[in-house]
């Protein structure tokens, strides 16, 4: 039975103001740690409360988008400020709701605080060019300009990092926001905005609706004063909301993945498996970054799988708030079957489970939604498992003879997210990240991992491809280009 004594019920922010929801209905948000503990209670919002959210953004756009950027930026690194003095508590708080380490939670909310304040310094100097042209007389130039409602719908694997690197470059810019977060972690992102109103963010400039995406989606992406979309999410849900929005609204999708790691002959054995178990297990495997394929060549394959199951081994499963856990829970039992069947269809097709497959529910384990981190070997490239986004700690091991045949592989499916390749040729190196087709490349580093002041994103079904998110060119759709002619 859910543990029900003292839980906090949290509102939605619509006008500068915390309120409830028009239908009178809450939902819960339950530790995947221990699935009888509610973190808290959140608004199950309706198209109402959506409908005044985004009224209000209207109504605060005109006045927040002829504010001074310097003034823009001071409520950023004010809340950045707010974010770090309460890093602790927000972390224990991130852990319980979504179950990453509580290391690794304080660490997301220190870069969330950083993002902020990398946007405050960069949206004060973003701005246009002046043309040279022949005519003494005419000025030609052209200025950025804000694009007035945006709509931010953020996942659970990163709950307040995603949210801060659309949010902040939203709102430097002269944007006002309509944030919808993921369901299973909306209370670091209540946190977020907190900071944001306690900072001092006029009213109605970032308004704040929990609830199911079934409840309110539809008219958060098709509700006319909505002029952008930025979504994190998987690549069906990316696909159905791009299907729905008008074509004049301008859309950011930044969706799943099926990351290769490349293990060449002449590769550090001992460097590429550490590497493909932080890659695919760190996180439990819920990044959408995260190594979810090995392409080794034929000759190493052996050594390396040995090197691989070693390490693997010594992973330890539990609690986020328990000393030397690698592997947490996955975020809810939705989560938690999906990894499980995707399990079983590996080994139906003839995939070799060498290693883990099983959900963990001795002990201390039985109330959390736990997996062991799992490894497939000897999987053809057009299995399922090799297809398609488990978003877990799954890994299947593909065997190829040459660097051809392993790009072949890398490149033959429908993601392009991230790639990394470990080799000690800088040759082959070199050509890697020229013939990978992926947003992100790396050499002999994990697949993981991004720069906060670097662009980030995919190709093919991992992105639509439009704008990068993350870095200086992450204001960029946030903002439309006016060409302005002056003669004198």
């Amino acid at each position: 039975m859910l543990t029900k004594t003292k839980v906090e019920t949290f509102k939605n922010l619509i006008d500068g103001n915390w309120s409830e929801s028009q239908s009178g209905q809450t939902f819960s948000s339950i530790n995947p740690a221990n699935k009888e503990e509610i973190v808290g209670a959140f608004q199950a919002s309706n198209e109402e409360d959506v409908r005044q959210a985004i009224e209000a953004a209207s109504r605060a756009f005109p006045q927040w988008a002829a504010t001074a950027p310097s003034k823009r930026a001071a409520i950023l690194n004010k809340a950045a400020d707010i974010l770090e003095q309460s890093v602790d508590t927000l972390a224990e708080e991130l852990t319980r709701e979504e179950g990453k380490h509580v290391n690794d939670a304080r660490n997301e909310v220190l870069r969330s605080a950083q993002t902020l304040r990398f946007y405050a310094v960069e949206g004060q100097s973003f701005t246009g060019e002046t043309f040279p042209h022949d005519d003494s007389n005419m000025k030609v130039s052209t200025e950025r300009e804000p694009l007035g409602v945006i709509a931010v719908i953020t996942p659970w694997n990163f709950p307040i990092s995603i949210p801060a690197r659309k949010i902040a470059p939203a709102l430097v810019t002269g944007n006002t926001v309509v944030f919808k977060p993921s369901s299973d972690t909306p209370l670091i992102a209540f946190r977020l905005v907190e900071a944001l109103q306690d900072a001092g963010i006029p009213k109605g400039v970032i308004n704040f609706v929990t609830g199911k995406s079934s409840d309110i989606g539809d008219l958060l992406v098709t509700h006319e004063a909505i002029k952008a979309i930025t979504f994190t999410g998987s690549t069906t849900a990316g696909e159905v909301i791009h299907s729905k929005t008008s074509f004049t609204t301008r859309t950011q999708m930044e969706l799943g993945g099926k990351n290769p790691i490349i293990i060449m002959d002449d590769a550090d054995l001992d460097l590429a498996a550490t590497l493909t178990v932080n890659g695919a297990f760190s996180l439990t495997g819920q990044a959408c970054t995260g190594t979810s394929r090995v392409i080794v060549l034929q000759s190493v394959k052996d050594a390396y799988i040995n090197k691989l199951i070693e390490k693997t081994k010594n992973l330890k499963v539990g609690n986020g708030f328990e000393e030397g856990v690698k592997i947490g829970p996955v975020a809810n039992h939705r989560q938690l079957k999906n990894i499980l069947n995707y399990i079983d269809i590996g080994v139906k097709e003839g995939a070799n489970l060498v290693y883990g497959g099983n959900q963990i529910t001795n002990g201390k384990y039985a109330q959390g939604y736990y997996v062991e981190p799992t490894i497939f070997t000897d999987v053809q490239p057009d299995m399922r498992i090799a297809q398609e986004e488990i978003f877990g700690p799954v890994v299947a091991v593909i065997e190829v003879s040459t660097y051809k045949e392993a790009i072949k592989v890398a490149n033959g499916v429908d993601y392009g997210l991230s790639a990394s390749i470990v080799t000690n040729n800088l040759k082959v190196a070199n050509d890697f990240t020229k013939d990978i087709q992926a947003g992100t490349v790396k050499v002999n580093r994990t697949t993981t991992g991004n720069l906060m002041n670097a662009p980030f994103g995919g190709f093919k079904n991992s992105s639509t491809a439009t704008f990068r998110e993350s870095g200086r060119v992450g204001l960029e759709f946030f903002t439309q280009v006016k060409t302005v002619y002056v003669g004198y």
